[in-house]
């Protein structure tokens, strides 16, 4: 029992339904106590962001200079096109698919909530652009100077930020997701809509394996070898990500799946497949896309525009890369803009952070085996460099 309750989806599903229980049932009273614990939740969970993007960030840039910058330089282009790529086929098919769904938009005041009577401000250490543009700007300085100590210091703030994912931010996640379903479910916002985020789950898991099939395909083509000779040793690596939802504890499964493969370099999957599982988030940037395009619909009653979706794609893509290798990191990494670009509030937010949750696993095994393919793009490279 011990065993099941410590998965992450399995207390998230929890929350889930805890929430929905509460909130059906609750009093006035239950609720001026479950409102102020959503609110203190929700700022914990802000807060931390900007310590996430730069402890991965800025550390990840510092070990990269052992390699060639013209290997470097492909490596980041493929990744963030990649994203970018994915997450531009997830907004087509959000306009032509979710308003076939007949969504209804969840009625404003159904059931009045009470006014928080406690509030506990956690102001974030900086804002969200200013820690990417800070962990950017650090990492390569790193490297220009060589200034080995910082660099020590930022891998140990690394895990310092990693470990307050792991031990604050994960566990208080199911808490804050049970808090906001327990409002929903007590204003009556949830009545009929949880069947058609399962539909939508459906149509994620669909645009994941048509987007491996074109990397593949392309990836392919340009190395001029069949590359189900990469894929046929990616299972493992997939069902390993599946179960543990998270890349960088599937990463020595992915690397031993990679060296399996006579059309990869070991000395390039060496660099790139720890590489890729760091910045090569195309599967999770699919399912983030579609699924803020249908809490749009749910929650505020239409799809954003085309040129707020355009934007925000090619931001995500960047946060992407500094995203943690963490169940739901791409996500807690972007809320920022989920919030500044596409204007989501808190029950916007927390009702994106469950569903993406409670997939996630599946986007992060389409992660890894997408880095098989972007690692046969660089092995081809390679080859022809030497040539």
């Amino acid at each position: 029992m011990k065993q099941i309750l410590s998965n992450l989806m399995v207390r998230l599903v929890l929350g889930v339904v805890a929430g929905i229980f509460l909130g059906t049932f609750a009093s006035e009273e239950v609720m001026t106590t479950v409102v102020p614990v959503k609110y203190i939740l929700g700022q914990i969970i802000f807060f931390m962001v900007p310590l996430i993007i730069l402890g991965f960030v800025a550390p990840s840039i510092t070990r990269l200079k052992n390699h060639a910058s013209g290997l470097l330089s492909l490596a980041l282009c493929l990744a963030y096109f990649s994203s970018v790529g994915s997450a531009l086929f997830a907004m087509f098919l959000g306009y032509r698919l979710i308003p076939s769904f007949q969504l209804e938009p969840v009625a404003e005041g159904i059931r009045a909530i009470p006014e928080l009577f406690f509030q506990l401000d956690i102001p974030a250490v900086m804002p969200v652009m200013s820690a990417l543009f800070l962990a950017l700007t650090l990492g390569l300085a790193v490297l220009w100077t060589k200034a080995t100590l910082v660099e020590r210091l930022l891998n140990e703030l690394q895990d310092i930020v990693l470990a307050m994912v792991n031990r604050i931010l994960i566990p208080v996640l199911p808490f804050f997701i049970a808090a906001n379903f327990c409002i929903l479910s007590y204003e009556g916002a949830l009545s009929n809509q949880l069947p058609v985020f399962l539909k939508v789950i459906g149509v994620i898991l669909a645009g994941h394996f048509i987007w491996l099939a074109f990397l593949y395909g392309a990836a392919g083509l340009y190395a001029g070898k069949n590359p189900w000779r990469v894929l046929k040793h990616y299972a493992p690596a997939y069902f390993t990500a599946v179960g543990t939802m998270s890349s960088a504890v599937t990463l020595g499964v992915a690397l031993k799946s990679a060296n399996q493969s006579d059309v990869l370099r070991k000395d390039v999957t060496d660099f790139s497949i720890p590489l890729f599982s760091n910045i090569h988030l195309c599967g999770s940037v699919l399912t983030e896309v579609f699924f803020v395009m249908t809490v749009s619909q749910v929650l505020y009653g239409d799809l954003p525009s085309l040129p707020t979706m355009i934007l925000f794609i090619f931001l995500l893509a960047v946060f992407a890369i500094g995203a943690p290798g963490v169940p739901g990191g791409t996500v807690m990494a972007s809320l920022e803009i989920v919030i500044s670009v596409l204007g989501f509030d808190e029950s916007g937010t927390a009702l994106l952070l469950t569903i993406f949750a409670l997939q996630d696993s599946f986007g992060t095994a389409c992660n890894i085996t997408g880095d098989g393919v972007l690692s046969l793009t660089l092995s081809a490279y390679s080859d022809r460099k030497e040539k």
